[in-house]
């Protein structure tokens, strides 16, 4: 029988040469060595007796072997009792144990027993999600059960459609199969590289029989399920993530042992009713993939695996991050333009994803232009500041441009002061061209008369309201400034107030633009990426670990520092060309796209 390569409401015959053939096999049987669980069947019937001594370490111990699917390795499932050791997966005789020989007598007669080999396997980029490693060890029972009712059926079947190449188990000593759970991105891989076709499916029967070479072993082959799409079909069809595994389980058994719903009507209608009984018969929930796939198709929610694979092939979906591993501890992510959308929001699709990322151990740490309080009130709106979040008044993080840098518990490391002389310059330059101007004084904003941008810089911008000194000497003696800001139109900005400033400050400070309508001067030497440096010694953290996002010129040296640097879309031009990649923009949420395509 060819291999055949099966999933949701498809199998794909593919015809091999000999040399094929034998990569397909060598490929894939490195997936079922190292067999884990055994149970005798005499005459399809279950008996205690385990007449095969396999490799016996618990779910989660050390790797067994490297399969041969892509080089990957593969945590293997087995049990003895709550021990946890590791054997290699080879038959052991009484003279290798040190045990002395004794003659058994022979039964006067006993059927040839038939065993059943399973090995239940975990990709290795699929983390060890409790849930998953529960339905592991359930597989370890639930697969030879499932095996021994589908093999027991092929007994007097009627059916006219089966591919009949494996009918007679009997001349078999054994049946071997081994069952993987993995991710979207690796079941893609495998779709990819088999069938040229560039999507994920839930689930892909590959077949290792080959009828005439005649072995004593009957390999059925492999079941590889992404627990991803499992998933996200569970939560549809309204039953848990341990049923839709099962069904998709008992779906690909039935085609390694010859159905085929997509030859006829009539094969469709035969493999619908042997999944419906085997499911029955075992009491599992469920109607079968097949039937649940044609009710979800009538009622207009069918999931085809590979429609979002047209928006996006590298980006994980909303909700699957449990099933990657981090590429990245810490994200260092800036805020206006960047996390905050064009009207100084962050949108629930952004939230969720930064909630995902913090749930699954990455730290989230805000570079910032803005005060502290403002990123905390921002953050706030969506629950994502506070202990578990991604600020509070007890996080690390880089504000005010990196001239205010707190480390552990929110304790203050750095600051620095802008030049008195500067800011006297341009406090007199604000009153006398009536361009309103905020000094910053850490968490307090100050400025010299009303004005309605200096009132959006709290209402739209979030940083605390701004307070009127009498007069600039008031101002320079009631507080250290760290850095001013002008804000104007953009083209005022651009044809005048920055030209001005950068010939004026000299050496003395340093303009920085992060919003295209305003204008920061900071002390010269200092930078937001000099801040994250600060902050990466103070912690302890190697610049590889990191990935950076960012839009502004402010985030240049930060997107050069990281191991990864993502700038977004509506980014300055000097920002996207030291980025390593440049995302979606801040208003069709960035930094979710950038988390879920390049975080894990």
């Amino acid at each position: 029988m060819l291999p055949r390569f099966t999933h949701i409401l498809r199998a794909v015959h593919t015809p091999h040469s000999p040399s094929a053939m034998a990569r397909v096999i060598a490929r894939t049987i490195g997936v079922s060595r190292g067999l884990t669980q055994t149970n005798s069947v005499s005459s399809l019937l279950f008996s205690s007796e385990l007449t095969l001594i396999h490799s016996t370490n618990r779910l989660g111990g050390p790797l067994l072997s490297k399969s041969a699917l892509f080089g990957r390795n593969f945590l293997t499932l087995c049990r003895k009792e709550d021990e946890r050791v590791l054997r290699s997966p080879v038959r052991v005789f009484a003279e290798q144990r040190g045990y002395r020989k004794v003659r058994r007598r022979t039964p006067k007669s006993k059927e040839k027993e038939l065993e059943l080999n399973v090995t239940i396997c975990i990709e290795e980029e699929l983390p060890d999600d409790p849930e998953i490693l529960n339905i592991a060890e359930m597989l370890r029972l639930n697969v030879p059960m499932a095996m021994k009712l589908a093999i027991e059926g092929l007994k007097d079947s009627e059916y006219k459609t089966r591919d009949a190449t494996i009918s007679d188990v009997g001349g078999f000593e054994s049946v071997e199969l081994s069952v993987v759970l993995c991710n979207d991105e690796f079941i893609r891989k495998l779709n990819k590289e088999w069938r040229d076709e560039d999507h994920a499916t839930d689930v892909l029967s590959m077949s290792e029989h080959i009828p005439e070479l005649k072995l004593p072993i009957l390999m059925l082959g492999d079941l590889v399920i992404s627990v991803e799409t499992a998933a996200r079909q569970a939560e549809e069809r309204g039953h848990s993530l341990l049923d839709e595994i099962r069904i998709l389980m008992i779906h690909g058994l039935l085609h390694l042992l010859g159905f085929d719903h997509e030859i006829s009507e009539e094969a469709e209608a035969e493999m619908e009713k042997e999944e419906e009984l085997l499911l029955k018969s075992l009491g599992w929930k469920g109607k079968g993939l097949i039937q649940s796939a044609c009710e979800a198709e009538t009622a207009g929610n069918s999931h085809m695996e590979h429609s979002d694979d047209k928006v996006s092939k590298d980006r994980k979906k909303g909700g699957s991050l449990r099933f990657y591993k981090p590429k990245f501890k810490y994200i260092f992510c800036d805020v206006d333009g960047t996390l905050l959308n064009s009207k100084s929001e962050i949108t629930l699709t952004t939230a969720q994803a930064l909630n995902e990322a913090l749930s699954r151990g990455v730290k989230v740490m805000i570079a910032t232009g803005k005060t502290r309080p403002a990123v905390i009130s921002a953050l706030k709106t969506v629950d994502l500041a506070g202990k578990d979040g991604a600020v509070s008044e007890f996080s690390p993080g880089v504000f005010l441009q990196g001239l205010l840098v707190y480390g552990r518990q929110g304790r203050e490391i750095f600051k620095r002061n802008l030049d008195q002389n500067v800011c006297r310059e341009a406090c007199y330059f604000s009153l006398e061209h009536k361009i309103p101007l905020v000094a910053f004084s850490k968490d307090r904003c100050l400025t010299l008369f009303h004005h309605p941008l200096v009132d959006s810089l709290h209402s739209v911008y979030h940083e605390p309201k701004a307070e009127i000194m009498p007069s600039v000497e008031h101002l320079l003696a009631y507080a250290e400034v760290q850095k001013v800001l002008f804000m104007d139109t953009a083209e005022g900005v651009a044809s005048t107030i920055r030209p001005y400033w950068s010939e004026t400050t000299g050496d003395r400070a340093n303009v920085v633009q992060a919003q295209p309508d305003m204008l920061e001067i900071v002390p010269p030497g200092t930078s937001k990426g000099g801040g994250v440096r600060m902050l990466l010694d103070h912690l302890g953290i190697d610049a590889k670990e990191i990935m950076a996002i960012g839009d502004g010129e402010n985030d240049v040296e930060m997107l050069e520092l990281a191991s990864l640097g993502v700038a977004l879309s509506n980014g300055s031009d000097k920002a996207k060309a030291v980025a390593d990649v440049i995302g979606a923009s801040n208003d069709e949420d960035g930094v979710a796209d950038a988390i879920y395509r390049y975080a894990f």
